[in-house]
């Protein structure tokens, strides 16, 4: 089991940048990637950016490449989203997760932390 904390939320103005968090625990030894996903109201749930937890790589959504970076300590066991230039269409509950494996399924969620961009 791998227990995901997100913290870093907050209200934010159009145009500024914001840090989110994702602290992992437990059986991170498992962890093959680990990932952010974003929910507006009344929106699905989208994913935003993914990274390999013993690699490089990084992925992103179209709608965030260029303004988002994710990136991870892996001594701190820990995920970090950097937002920048920000527009109130990244407003949502952002949720942190990861997956033992490759496939498109995800194991393990966070609670979510709350962004909240305004114009």
């Amino acid at each position: 089991q791998v227990e995901l904390v997100e913290s870093g939320g907050a209200l934010v103005q159009a145009g500024g940048s914001l840090t989110l968090s994702c602290v992992a625990s437990g059986r991170t030894a498992n962890v093959f990637r680990m990932g952010w996903f974003r929910q507006a109201p009344g929106q699905e749930r989208e994913w935003v950016a993914s990274i390999l937890w013993r690699h490089t790589a990084t992925y992103y959504a179209a709608t965030v490449e260029g303004r988002f970076t994710i990136s991870k300590d892996k001594v701190k066991n820990t995920l970090y989203l950097q937002m920048n230039n920000l527009n109130v269409d990244d407003t949502g509950a952002y949720y942190c997760t990861a997956s033992e494996g490759s496939g498109s399924s995800w194991d393990y969620w966070g609670q979510g932390t709350r962004v909240t961009v305004s114009s």
